[in-house]
Order: structure tokens, then sequence, then C-alpha cells
């Protein structure tokens, strides 16, 4: 498995080495020791999710906050996503600044998104299947976000605006500016 770290400190894409004959594949979607040895972090997963969502379906840009703040493993099962991690790290030399990955069941690729880092992602095929592992539990009083279109981040999410299918709470987020605001980063 290659890791190559993103402009984004500690924000990796893991590439599996993939094996295939007649039978089909097999590769490692996971291993804690060589982790641990490129992140610099022992993962510690405890919460597992998956989700289901038709083309044109914007999830984000969401993150747990304080001591139910989360890293996350994520991966493609089915179909094809752009996967977006914006650092919000306080003090972070790139605060603010966002990374873009194409994940897909074809390319198998996976995003590391450390704690302290928004999330969200596009489904740019017609169905996706995505998965990802938590090293914290979900605290519904710790939630936290901004708009997914806020124009301060910029993020070309890849699919039109008007093919854009976004939830009631992500369509009411706040922005950018008021999340800094509230978080005291001016």
């Amino acid at each position: 498995m290659k890791f190559q770290e993103t402009k984004l400190k500690g924000c990796f894409i893991l590439e599996p080495t993939i094996y295939e004959d007649e039978r089909g594949y097999f590769f490692e979607a996971f291993n804690d020791q060589k982790f641990e040895q490129i992140v610099g972090v022992k993962p510690l997963f405890v919460q597992d999710n998956q989700s289901q969502s038709q083309y044109g379906v914007v999830r984000g840009l969401h993150m747990q906050a304080g001591e139910y703040s989360q890293a996350k493993l994520v991966r493609v099962l089915e179909g094809k996503v752009l996967d977006v991690a914006v650092d919000v790290r306080p003090g972070s030399d790139t605060y603010g600044q966002s990374v873009a990955v194409e994940l897909s069941a074809e390319n198998k690729r996976q995003l590391y998104v450390p704690r302290g880092f928004l999330h969200g992602f596009s489904v740019l095929s017609e169905n996706a299947v995505f998965f990802y592992k938590c090293d914290n539990h979900y605290h519904q009083v710790a939630e936290d976000g901004v708009h997914p279109l806020d124009k301060t981040i910029g993020i070309d999410w890849q699919v039109p605006r008007e093919n854009m299918i976004l939830s009631k709470k992500d369509e009411e987020a706040q922005s950018f500016t008021a999340f800094k605001d509230k978080n005291g980063i001016g």
C-alpha cells in the first residue's frame, strides 16, 4: 500500500496494491502497523458508517468538534465521489485550504482525514456507496459544519448547481466566516 501526504499536513491518500488474476482481485484495505508507521498515528477506529447516495448529492461540509472530534478513513465501495477535506485546525499553516480526491470502487483509493477537518463529498456516478471508519463515536451535540457552497472556501464539487442535491441541514449551514467567528479565528 502506498501513502501520499496531501498538501494538508496529516491528510493522506492511501492507494492499495491490487493483486489480480482470473479469479478476481485481492488487496489489503487497512493495516494498523503500516498506518502508524507512515501517518504517525496509532489508529483506533471505533465506529464504521456507510451511506448510499445518487448522482448530484453533496454531503458536507461536516465535522465533530471538541472532545468528540473525529478522524476518518473514507472509501467508496460502489460508484465514484469527489471527496473533500478542509483544514480548520487553529494555527495551521493551511487553515481554510482544501484537498479534493476522486475516490471510486475502481481506483480503490482511501483518504485519511485527521481530526480538525471539515469533510464532505459529492456523488459523480449514478449511485455511490460510501464507507468510513471513525476514531471517535458520533455525538449530535458536537456537530459543526459549513455550507458546502461557501464562496470563501470555493470548492468545485464537479456537479452543476442545478443538479446538486443538498439536505435541509446543509442548505441552512453557516458560512465559513460565521464558523471562524464562532471559533474565535479572525
